[in-house]
């Protein structure tokens, strides 16, 4: 398995945390009623770790496609190269960071990382093209 597929294999375990951290918080918030049930109500709006928790994962899930398919893209056409490599590398790691800066409400070291995980993608690119 190539690098660029291993390091996508991650960020899909990645994603996973994303989405355990953010239910777990609300579900704390709301409790386990809602969590099973309908979720029909309005609630109210969520305390501020669950509400960045939340948006952390909406941001990671706004991003994510295009990182699965550019690898994939990648893969098929046989394009791997120091390109592809850092660009996996720096999408990876650059989101593990993201999540707990997020959570602790860091503003603008979390841009950066952000603007560095955008950098890694638009790497990948720049070797497909």
């Amino acid at each position: 398995m190539t690098i660029e597929l291993q390091m996508l294999a991650l960020s899909i375990v990645l994603g996973f945390v994303h989405i355990i951290a953010a239910v777990r918080a609300v579900t704390r918030q709301y409790g386990s009623k809602w969590n099973t049930g309908a979720r029909d109500e309005a609630m109210p709006p969520l305390n501020p770790l669950a509400g960045r928790l939340t948006r952390a994962r909406d941001n990671f899930l706004e991003t994510f496609p295009f990182f699965v398919a550019a690898v994939l893209i990648g893969h098929v056409a046989g394009r791997h190269g120091v390109l592809t490599v850092l660009g996996v590398h720096l999408y990876f790691w650059a989101r593990l960071v993201y999540l707990p800066l997020y959570a602790f409400g860091i503003p603008m070291i979390r841009t950066l990382v952000w603007t560095v995980a955008m950098l890694g993608l638009l790497l990948i690119l720049v070797a497909l093209l």
